[in-house]
């Protein structure tokens, strides 16, 4: 029996079910029924029917890639500008952070760097250009520099370094966060100024320290070596200043001080409500 048959005894919806599946059109086996019944209501031609079908197709398509970058990235959480406090960091060029999260920088394969101390929000900047880059269709990896070296010296051991190299090699925006936190041995820092040096106008790189430049070397524990990888680090950099005293430690003092001026209204109130009730019925 031909194939023509046996389709022939099968009803169309479960046909055209089985070959959007087989096509991966997720979207026009979903909507195509809808789309149809909004087409005839709308007295809409087939091209302008299958024209709406593509356009969901692709509106959905692009929504799950994103998605899916987003995961791949390993953000520890997901932050956007949105949520920036800018006016809490003053010190930091609002315009130079909305350029970057266009992303043209990540396709001429520049760098970025954020220093300034801890709670100002560096890593919070990081991870909203990471999200933008995401959204931008480019490939994302955030990693801590100390787990970064870890994972490099681990990889090393294990003879499987390579392969993570070229891991890091395929990603467009490669984000190390915390870089000056945690002094690094001469082999850790060895392995992480490879990364470095492999990615030079091959991909971007944003780094995020707590640490001016001139203190670096107490991280990596040679001038040499340090001065090499800021060489090729700040090529092409975008040097970010966030310089001020701690946001997160700013809210917190904030948020305790509203929590005292509540507890002392609500002890005061207590007082004079007792005040003027007298005594109780029971005495």
């Amino acid at each position: 029996m031909s194939a023509a048959i046996q389709n022939a005894t099968v009803p169309p919806q479960v046909l055209l079910a089985h070959y959007l599946k087989a096509l991966k059109l997720p979207t026009f086996s979903r909507e195509y029924e809808k789309v149809a019944f909004e087409c005839a209501q709308d007295q809409a031609d087939y091209p302008r029917y299958l024209l709406r079908l593509c356009e969901l197709e692709r509106i959905d398509r692009e929504r799950r890639a994103i998605e899916r970058r987003i995961r791949q990235a390993r953000f520890p959480q997901t932050k956007s500008l949105d949520t920036f406090e800018f006016k809490a960091i003053p010190s930091l060029n609002k315009s130079m952070v909305l350029e970057l999260a266009r992303g043209e920088w990540i396709e001429r394969r520049e760098n970025c760097i954020a220093l300034g101390p801890a709670g100002t929000g560096k890593t919070h900047t990081a991870l909203a250009l990471g999200l933008a880059a995401c959204q931008k269709n480019y490939s994302v990896l955030f990693v801590t520099a100390a787990a970064l070296v870890h994972e490099l010296m681990e990889a090393r051991d294990e003879r499987r370094l390579r392969v993570i190299q070229r891991q890091l090699d395929r990603v467009d925006l490669l984000i190390i966060d915390e870089l000056g936190y945690v002094p690094f041995t001469a082999v850790g820092a060895e392995l992480l100024f490879e990364v470095f040096s492999r990615r030079y106008e091959q991909g971007s790189t944003l780094v995020t320290s707590n640490l001016p430049f001139d203190e670096w070397t107490s991280v990596f524990g040679s001038e040499r070596l340090t001065g090499a990888l800021l060489d090729r680090l700040t090529h092409h950099v975008h040097i970010l200043e966030l310089n001020g005293d701690s946001y997160r430690l700013a809210s917190s003092r904030k948020a305790a001080k509203s929590g005292r001026s509540n507890s002392d209204s609500a002890a005061g109130d207590t007082i004079n409500s007792d005040s003027k009730g007298g005594e109780t019925p029971d005495s």
